[in-house]
């Protein structure tokens, strides 16, 4: 198979046969910066992960809950590690905007570095599955990824920002569990 391999600073596409386009690998090593946001008013809003790195900026779009598991998942892997000591300035961890992801995610993969004290963040884009469940070939040869190293510091600090948006989401129905509409709420406890 004849392949070529075109270079863009931090971002790489790998062309398959001249004629299949494969997806763009974002290999960003250490980042400046790590964050979470979200856009919108609550019971609307979009999450964003955020990476940013020499004055460039990556973004991808995602779901509150995987937020929520990114965010308690780093909170749990630093309970194992000696306390940070380079927390990031809060105002650091706003997004940048306007924001303009690269992909939507589908899986992330973390892991623990302890050479070089870094926790490893593998983010993939999601692809299209079939009835099955199994994924589209085509979809899955031109999927986007990116990978990232970030400090127990950024990490700390994505945990509290992840887990503090996640919760100023609208407030549970107190009969129902159910998030509460600012437009009403048809709780189904009050038949």
């Amino acid at each position: 198979m004849n392949r070529d391999v075109v270079n863009r600073d931090v971002v790489n596409r790998d062309v398959v046969n001249r004629d299949v386009v494969m997806g763009d690998r974002h290999e960003l090593g250490d980042v400046d910066i790590f964050t979470v946001g979200a856009l919108g008013r609550p019971g609307e809003r979009v999450f964003y992960l955020q990476a940013r790195q020499s004055g460039r900026t990556f973004s991808v779009k995602c779901e509150k809950q995987q937020t929520d598991a990114l965010a308690t998942y780093l909170g749990q892997l630093l309970t194992d590690l000696p306390a940070p000591d380079d927390l990031p300035l809060p105002i650091m961890l706003e997004l940048d905007e306007p924001v303009h992801p690269v992909f939507v995610l589908g899986g992330i993969g973390v892991a623990w570095d302890e050479i070089s004290d870094r926790v490893v963040l593998s983010l993939e884009e999601v692809v299209a599955t079939d009835e099955e469940g199994n994924p589209d070939a085509e979809e899955e040869a031109a999927r986007s990824s990116m990978h990232l190293r970030i400090t127990r510091g950024q990490a700390q600090a994505f945990a509290q920002r992840g887990s503090d948006i996640v919760s100023a989401g609208r407030p549970p129905c107190r009969y129902c569990g159910l998030p509460l509409d600012p437009d009403g709420h048809p709780c189904p406890r009050m038949n």
